[in-house]
């Protein structure tokens, strides 16, 4: 008998039941919001259609407005459309820290006007300075749906992102005593375009701020984009107890993409690892047929998971 076995019989645990209970299938599966339907109804309808309990969120779907900037009569009523459609939200999407740092230099610069270069410059000053307050306005629209995890990022890719480091975990540190004091955990994605782009990255990050309000939102694709093979190598990097959210782009799921990855066994090695929290589509595959890529997207991955059982 192993260790886990030994641990489901001392809680009165079956193991057939301790496995269900960490079962990748449809259960544990999410998708963005507004990659899933042209309204808040068609993305709930999603929902409902693949048979999911939870959705993730980020612009609220047809508005050219974040949820984070609803009002709070406006949350509560997104909240009990939500609610009314039985989908829990399972993580949230902010766009928090994701600009270049003021005083740093970008690794991908692009052609700028003098005046175009004031004006950027004066965006990315003025969105550091609000960043506590941009940060309590998501851990509010997060609250009034229930849950626990937003997401963040570590700012543009300087030319030097180690040499940044310090500066960074200093800002994102405080960042996350807020959210501490909010109940809430932040979850620092790897984004190739941000100086958090890998798997040692993000265990480098988990390590510098070791707060049990802090931890990672995976994103295989993203990556394997830098260069880093993202099974088992990469996986085998991130910290497992600070891994709070996986996920999916449409082009690593759908095998007529050439950014295909392999998920079957990335699940199995989910599921051996204890993971408990979800897994989230964001198609990304974008253009006039992004909502029938996600709905392909999303019959895939269970197609998988359910290939597996």
């Amino acid at each position: 008998m192993n260790r886990r076995e030994l641990l489901a019989v001392a809680l009165g645990v079956s193991g057939n039941a301790w496995a269900k209970r960490g079962k990748i299938d449809r259960h544990r599966f999410g998708s963005i919001t507004d990659e899933s339907g042209a309204t808040p109804a068609e993305a709930l309808a999603f929902a409902q259609k693949h048979g999911l309990q939870w959705m993730e969120i980020r612009a609220v779907p047809g508005l050219r407005k974040h949820y984070a900037d609803l009002t709070p009569e406006e949350l509560k009523q997104a909240a009990r459309e939500f609610r009314e459609a039985g989908v829990k939200v399972s993580f949230f999407n902010s766009g928090q820290c994701k600009y270049l740092l003021p005083g740093t230099e970008a690794l991908r610069s692009r052609q700028e006007t003098p005046e175009q270069r004031s004006a950027r410059m004066a965006r990315e000053k003025m969105l550091f300075e609000r960043r506590e307050e941009d940060l309590r306005k998501s851990i509010r629209a997060a609250q009034a749906f229930g849950v626990d995890k937003v997401r963040i990022f570590a700012f543009l890719r300087t030319v030097d992102p180690g040499k940044d480091m310090q500066r960074i975990v200093d800002i994102l540190g405080g960042l996350v005593k807020i959210a501490e004091r909010e109940g809430i955990r932040l979850a620092l994605e790897n984004e190739v375009a941000c100086n958090v782009a890998r798997c040692d990255e993000m265990a480098a990050y988990v390590k510098a701020i070791p707060s049990k309000h802090f931890g990672l939102n995976w994103d295989a694709l993203n990556g394997k984009h830098m260069h880093e093979a993202e099974f088992p190598e990469g996986y085998g990097l991130i910290p497992k107890d600070k891994l709070w959210n996986v996920q999916i782009k449409g082009k690593s799921i759908l095998k007529q993409y050439a950014d295909w990855i392999d998920w079957a066994p990335i699940f199995g090695a989910l599921e051996r690892d204890g993971y408990r929290e979800q897994i989230g589509l964001e198609c990304h595959i974008f253009g006039p047929d992004l909502i029938a890529k996600s709905h392909e997207s999303m019959a895939e991955m269970i197609r998988i998971a359910e290939k597996r059982s």
